[in-house]
């Protein structure tokens, strides 16, 4: 058991690194983008939406990539498992119905679960955090009141 926390800690910690890297260039280039102006304002307020959830996703496939290669390391599955598949399902909370880890790996997809949980609500908390910025300096004045 000692050998699976350890394991997940190490991938969580390197997922976490990946995460705070994305985040960084997502906040900067949203505050770059939001101090542009432009004659149509809420098209710039789509395009650095847009932008910024779509690499907020690529992170977040990068993470699961991360595990299937960790999975697959540590033989975690059966032979013949898709370990891209078997990381989403951990990943995302979906859950197991066609796959799941060998015995003595089980703690691996509560593992992985809770580092997707707390990762998706961390890119949650950077999506308000942009959505923010970009209305408080593109936004009209009645949009600021909401």
């Amino acid at each position: 058991m000692l050998r699976q926390i350890i394991v997940s800690v190490a991938v969580s910690l390197g997922n976490i690194a990946i995460h705070a890297i994305v985040m960084t260039a997502v906040l900067w280039a949203a505050r770059i983008a939001s101090g542009r102006a432009t004659s149509y304002q809420p098209l710039r307020r789509i395009a650095v939406m847009t932008a910024a959830v779509s690499v907020l996703m690529a992170a977040h496939i990068a993470e699961v990539i991360v595990w299937s290669f960790a999975y697959a390391i540590l033989g975690v599955a059966p032979p013949g498992t898709d370990l891209l598949y078997f990381a989403f399902v951990n990943y995302t909370t979906l859950g197991y119905g066609d796959v799941t880890p060998l015995q003595q790996w089980r703690l691996l997809g509560p593992m992985t679960a809770m580092n997707g949980v707390l990762l998706f609500g961390w890119s949650t908390a950077v999506i308000y955090a942009v959505l923010s910025k970009t209305i408080i300096t593109t936004g009209t004045e009645e949009e600021l009141r909401l």
